[in-house]
């Protein structure tokens, strides 16, 4: 068996030869004859049981010395479900490597974040992974420059530096020992040379399209993000400068859809190095790494909920790209319409300079803390107490407190309940959609009441509370669920 802690071997075989999809993430195989390893879905000859090694990441499989396979790109499957949604260091220092923290401010940086000592932190990943935080983000690089080769016209130099590398030779280095090739040779002469990056990012089928994209467009700002034709487009404020992207179903995706499993996107970065956090942003926002399967299966389980789980299979839960931004709009949301909050959010979101020779692109940005800290009050169109909680919510993210897919939930939501006007709906509304806790539920929210009465659930917070025990620890889809029947 491969390093790391992978288990069910036997399963997991089975999963190979039939190449089940629904394993892509779960686990990686290497085979010793090839030094190949792909992902379990891989359309090539299934190799023999004794000639496969089995990991719980690309980065352990690489550590180990094979190569990642040219034909199913297992470097590029959807993350773990079990990574995204969990709470624990690993989890969280998994997302912070995705987010691109490791490539901004190294090892030391990433160990700061989670509260933990470098060689702690990197005994803790390689027992769970296979590998430590510098394998992992290596592993990350080498795809991030596969993107930028295949999909780019920018120079090979460019694309390592983009890439988080710290010098042409370890860039040349890692493709080599990642892909058994060197860069040059995957460059295609057909790229695109105006900053336009196109990916299509994967994901575990089902995908109720609909539903997701749905409940993004009737909450979009304007100048900020919009929703038309089936594309919903967005500004982003990444590390390293302004960035837009439109997101929409690959070709023949319906709203139940079972089987395209790509959500394509169309990337206009001001600077490359922040395709890493814009691609993991965008899974984020998508809720991509999700594994609906399992999900359903729960939730189904309940004869109130089954109806609903077979009639749209696949709901997802629709988080952000900008922890701040949610926060913000969960005060702003607090007792007023969607549309009413629309128009209020819309007032606070400065011009984006970087913009301006974009057209038919959104013309504005979400506000930075710093940014709304300096708003007069009169730019805020809400009653004082309101804004003196957007001014402490800012106040607190200026000075260090983290809303994003890496922040501790439990300590998180005890800060924000510290802060005036913060209540817990507030607080739960920014762990469901900032934080991506996969195990909310709003029982005092009005839409939430609706939808339980429209389900034939128990109305009162109490009793609906206990009821939604059988939930766990997938609350958060429920909720959407019950927003959805409202």
């Amino acid at each position: 068996m491969g390093a790391g802690r992978v288990g069910g071997v036997e399963s997991y075989y089975r999963a190979v030869s039939s190449r089940d999809g629904r394993f892509d993430g779960r686990f990686w195989f290497g085979v010793t004859s090839t030094g190949i390893y792909c992902r379990p879905s891989c359309p090539a000859r299934t190799p023999k049981s004794e000639n496969v090694k089995y990991f719980p990441s690309a980065a352990a499989a690489a550590r180990n010395g094979f190569r990642a396979c040219r034909r199913c790109a297992p470097d590029a499957v959807p993350g773990s479900p079990q990574w995204d949604n969990r709470a624990d260091v690993t989890a969280r220092a998994v997302r912070l490597i995705g987010d691109g923290v490791v490539d901004r401010g190294g090892v030391p940086e990433l160990a700061s974040r989670l509260g933990y000592t470098e060689r702690h932190l990197n005994r803790l990943l390689t027992e769970e992974l296979g590998a430590g935080p510098l394998a992992l983000a290596r592993t990350q690089r080498a795809q991030t420059a596969k993107t930028l080769i295949t999909k780019t016209g920018l120079g090979l130099s460019e694309i390592a530096f983009a890439a988080g590398f710290g010098s042409i030779r370890q860039f040349n280095d890692t493709f080599r020992e990642v892909y058994g090739c060197a860069p040059s040779t995957l460059r295609r002469e057909d790229v695109p040379v105006d900053g336009v990056v196109s990916l299509r990012l994967s994901y575990r089928a089902p995908l109720h399209t609909g539903a997701l994209f749905g409940f993004l467009g009737a909450r979009t700002i304007d100048g900020v993000d919009s929703y038309a034709d089936g594309r919903y487009t967005r500004s982003m404020s990444l590390p390293h400068g302004f960035a837009t992207v439109t997101l929409w179903p690959a070709a023949g995706a319906r709203g139940d859809e079972t089987g395209s499993g790509f959500i394509e996107a169309e990337l206009r970065l001001s600077d490359m190095r922040d395709l890493t956090p814009a691609v993991a942003r965008c899974r984020r926002l998508l809720d991509l790494d999700a594994d609906p399967a399992a999900v359903d299966a729960v939730l189904a389980a309940d004869p109130a909920l089954a109806s609903v789980v077979a009639a749209e299979p696949g709901v997802r839960l629709p988080r952000s790209v900008d922890g701040f931004e949610m926060a913000v709009r969960a005060v702003v949301g607090q007792q007023i319409s969607v549309a009413g909050a629309r128009t209020v959010l819309a007032r606070l979101c400065p011009p984006a300079d970087a913009a301006a020779d974009r057209p038919g692109l959104p013309t504005r940005v979400f506000p930075t803390p710093e940014q709304l800290l300096e708003l007069p009050d009169e730019a805020f169109s809400m009653p004082a107490s309101r804004r003196r909680t957007l001014r402490a919510v800012a106040g607190a993210v200026r000075d260090g407190l983290r809303l994003d897919a890496g922040s501790d939930r439990a300590a998180t939501r005890e800060a924000l309940l510290a802060l005036p006007g913060v209540g817990p709906w507030t607080a739960d509304y920014i762990a469901l959609r900032a934080l991506g806790d996969p195990d909310v539920l709003l029982t005092t929210d009005l839409g939430t009441r609706r939808g339980a009465k429209a389900l034939g659930l128990p109305e009162d917070p109490a009793d609906l509370a206990r009821h939604a025990e059988r939930w766990r620890p997938w609350r958060s889809y429920a909720q959407i669920r019950l927003w959805r029947a409202a």
